[in-house]
């Protein structure tokens, strides 16, 4: 068997790949551009991406190709529907980095919330060490307990942010994104009124004809001068050059980012130029990259490969028509 990671860069540097060598011949590239795919995997038996693009091109060149391990839970940059024709098996890893996305969402309502920028540059410049009393009031900040939090998508990463907020004392409220109807411990709202009367929005959605472009400058309007808006889901769910518009015009109190339309950011982002920059926090796309997610992850990818060698597809990703 001859093993491919084609974005192995993407997991880390510190995390060990070197259970992989237990299949056969592996081989893992840091990266792999567009032009460099095709020889990359033309005898492989099985390739891993996170973000590569294999289509229908990359997977008729592979003539060896078997299993397709998509090294995340999200699959849109694969080809499922022309693989299963080929009869090529394709896995995902679904539940791993949950508490890794909990706890960032925390950290980034947090930072927001308390203004901990502030604070910290306030003691770093001297200024704190000049203070004439032991404390400084400089920017007030809120509790969250008795605040009300609205969740749009209620997955399995909303509800687990749902059990944690409604340990700080939260009033928690959700959205559905896809429509379907269930049984949750949770009110349901129109997304209107979730905004209107949410003192924290977070999004916990993926990208789909429903969700793009969701969040508009209209949108933010319906919300509390007061509120955080933060996005944990997928970029295009936020319009960013509305959300800019909209931060600087202080329609909202501030906003987190850990995923954006375009990643790497666009150097030319209205989200880079915003007048009130201690309103925004971005993050590059880390909220599910604690050690132990990465651990997990690579474990998971591991287990597919065994099950699939074993003739067992464990979690092989399942079509919906």
């Amino acid at each position: 068997m001859k093993i491919v990671f084609l974005d192995a860069k993407t997991v880390g540097d510190d995390i060990d790949l070197s259970v992989f060598e237990a299949f056969g011949d592996f081989i893992a590239y840091p990266t792999t551009k567009g032009s460099e795919v095709f020889d990359r995997v033309y005898d492989a038996d099985i390739i891993i991406t996170n973000k590569v693009i294999i289509d229908r091109e990359v997977i008729d060149y592979a003539r060896d190709l078997k299993l397709i391990c998509v090294a995340a839970t999200g699959t849109n940059n694969v080809d499922i529907l022309y693989a299963k024709e080929k009869g090529i098996a394709v896995t995902n890893v679904a539940g791993y980095s949950t508490e890794s996305v909990v706890q960032h969402t925390f950290a980034m309502l947090f930072y927001i919330l308390e203004q901990l920028r502030y604070y910290d540059d306030y003691v770093k410049s001297g200024q704190y060490a000049e203070s004439d009393i032991f404390t400084h009031l400089g920017r007030p900040f809120s509790e969250i307990n008795g605040k009300r939090w609205g969740i749009i998508g209620l997955g399995t990463i909303g509800r687990r942010v749902g059990q944690v907020a409604e340990s700080f004392g939260c009033d928690v409220i959700y959205h559905s994104t896809s429509g379907v109807k269930r049984e949750e411990r949770y009110r349901e709202y129109p997304l209107d009124e979730l905004l209107k009367t949410s003192d924290i929005v977070s999004i916990h959605a993926p990208l789909n004809e429903k969700t793009r472009n969701l969040i508009t400058y209209d949108k933010i309007s319906l919300m509390k001068p007061s509120a955080i808006l933060l996005n944990l889901g997928r970029g295009g769910i936020v319009n960013e050059e509305d959300l800019a518009r909209a931060l600087d015009e202080g329609l909202i109190s501030g906003a987190g980012l850990d995923v954006l339309e375009k990643e790497p950011i666009d150097p030319y982002s209205p989200l880079l130029s915003i007048k009130n920059r201690d309103r925004l926090l971005i993050t590059p796309h880390i909220a599910w990259t604690s050690i132990e997610a990465r651990k997990r992850l690579i474990q998971e990818i591991a287990e597919n490969i065994r099950a699939f060698l074993n003739g067992k597809e464990r979690n092989r990703v399942d079509l919906v028509f």
